[in-house]
């Protein structure tokens, strides 16, 4: 199956800034504690529920710190310079090159996926088919943390704007609870960030957290 365009385009611009990248962004954390207490509640959750994804992990920064917390944690992402530097930064841990539309994990076989703006590259008509990817991963039970711009148009599910790297959509929080909705992931908690918070573009910024449903058969019941 040919690569889509976007795919590429996306690996290449972050194999080019990925040492830059990691500069910037690796220390983060220190700095934000409304991101880390989300972090830290997601942590909560799942640990001790099975192996965690941190898809489109960058330089592992993020991966770590959940480690740190008793977290089953392991790293992919798109660009083998990211995953490269994130294995000299934390030997410890696994990081594997791939795409969140096609994770390599059996159905069910995670307790937690971490997408923390990785999706914001992803053009709106191919953001069902990566919910579909994380519904498909994850136990029932288990958590999604997803991150992304927002923006506060309900009507619309995306709206692009020109990111540093490439290409990029800001989400609308409500569509997308719709859209993970439909695909058995129930919204559990929402966190937005006031815009003025981004000294950098003054958009919004969403910490969505998601459960995925029991399947019907796991539910109990009365026998007709």
């Amino acid at each position: 199956m040919r690569e889509p365009d976007f795919v590429r385009t996306t690996r290449d611009s972050y194999d080019a800034v990925a040492g830059r990248y990691a500069e910037c962004f690796s220390a983060t954390l220190e700095t934000e504690p409304l991101q880390r207490a989300m972090l830290d509640a997601f942590a909560a959750l799942v640990r001790g529920g099975g192996p965690v994804a941190d898809v489109g992990c960058g330089p592992g920064h993020v991966t770590g710190h959940l480690h740190g917390l008793g977290v089953d944690a392991f790293g992919v992402d798109l660009s083998p310079e990211m995953i490269a530097l994130a294995r000299q930064a934390h030997p410890e841990l696994r990081f594997e090159v791939g795409t969140m539309a096609a994770l390599e994990v059996r159905d069910g076989g995670l307790g937690g996926v971490l997408s923390r703006y990785s999706i914001i590259h992803t053009p709106p008509e191919r953001l069902p088919e990566i919910v579909a990817e994380f519904a498909r991963v994850l136990a029932p039970g288990g958590h999604l943390l997803l991150s992304f711009a927002g923006h506060d148009e309900p009507a619309e599910l995306a709206e692009a704007y020109d990111h540093l790297v490439a290409l990029a959509y800001r989400w609308s929080p409500d569509r997308v609870a719709d859209l993970l909705r439909e695909h058995g992931l129930q919204e559990v908690a929402r966190l937005v960030y006031a815009p003025e918070l981004d000294v950098r573009r003054g958009f919004p910024a969403v910490d969505l957290l998601a459960r995925r449903l029991p399947e019907p058969s796991d539910v109990g019941g009365q026998v007709a």
